[in-house]
């Protein structure tokens, strides 16, 4: 059973990038699944999550209209897509599973993957 999340890398400001989380050992469609970022000095954040099932889905006011969360059920993968990328989006991006959009918080999250770096730089 694993989780891994790839696909950050260096972009300029005003950038993007297509975050992905890909599940190994079980099935992401039943479960919520998080995006979650951290930064040096900075409070760690919930940047996104989606339902389990009928896509239901949550953005902090941070990410909301630069920020899109989706499924893709049949490679058994989450994408977060990242545009109007700024300096302060600089993080390390990890995805987690939960069992209900109501529960994708960190304290209540199940299953991690590794983090990806995202460096938002010109």
């Amino acid at each position: 059973v694993q989780l891994q999340a790839s696909g950050g890398g260096l972009v300029q400001p005003g950038g993007s990038l297509r975050l992905s989380c890909a599940a190994s050992g079980f099935t992401l469609e039943n479960y919520a699944i998080g995006w979650f970022r951290s930064a040096p000095g900075k409070m760690r954040e919930r940047v996104s999550c989606i339902g389990p099932g009928v896509d239901s889905k949550y953005y902090p006011d941070s990410v909301k209209g630069r920020f899109t969360i989706s499924r893709d059920n049949a490679k058994n993968t989450v994408y977060l897509q990242m545009s109007s990328l700024s300096v302060e989006d600089t993080a390390v991006y990890f995805c987690a599973t939960a069992t209900s959009l109501a529960n994708c918080i960190y304290e209540r999250m199940d299953q991690w993957g590794k983090g990806t770096l995202v460096t938002v730089s010109s």
